[in-house]
């Protein structure tokens, strides 16, 4: 997606040889008209699969994935990493390993908002080793809910997450797919 590519040329940050910070329109500072489009792209790119809602995790994955359920016109839900006084007893519960903050999340959904049998998108700001996607497979399995597909706004293509879920058979679409970061600059995959 030229829109986003070209926004992460001009606010995206390398750090190092395996990070990149786009906390001037994405996980940090959001910019909504971008975020309406990217929304609206998910919506067409998944546009045939009869999605019933959408899920993400907290927190950076919350704005796409709000843009994406507004376009399909279901709702948005998304797994929490704390858990709250007001959050039932009753959740899906899964370990995400987040590899920019380095920790464990033990991230749930309450019961009453995920069902069997619902029809599921995944939305996620980033895929680098898929770790996030998995934690929200293992909630919609656990619900008996059927995963129809996983959008990402940003691909890390040297990574392992997307071969891991080419291997299980998922329906990926990434808006921007990076191959590499060069001399502190991104080079993005064909």
């Amino acid at each position: 997606m030229k829109i986003l590519e070209d926004r992460i040329k001009q606010d995206g940050r390398v750090l190092g040889e395996d990070v990149l910070k786009v906390d001037n329109f994405l996980n940090h500072q959001v910019d909504p008209e971008l975020m309406q489009a990217l929304g609206e792209e998910f919506a067409r790119l998944f546009a045939d699969e009869k999605v019933d809602k959408v899920l993400t995790v907290e927190s950076s994955g919350i704005a796409p994935a709000v843009f994406a359920a507004l376009a399909l016109h279901v709702p948005m839900v998304f797994a929490r990493k704390k858990k709250s006084i007001t959050l039932s007893a009753e959740s899906y519960v899964a370990d995400v390993y987040s590899f920019t903050k380095q920790e464990t999340n033990h991230v749930m959904i309450d019961k009453r908002f995920l069902h069997e049998g619902e029809r599921v998108l995944l939305i996620d700001d980033f895929l680098a080793n898929g770790q996030a996607v998995t934690g929200l497979m293992e909630i919609a399995e656990a619900a008996q809910a059927e995963v129809i597909g996983v959008g990402i706004v940003v691909e890390k293509t040297f990574q392992k997450g997307r071969a891991m879920l080419d291997d299980q058979g998922v329906h990926v679409e990434s808006l921007a797919r990076i191959a590499a970061f060069e001399n502190g600059q991104v080079v993005f995959a064909d």
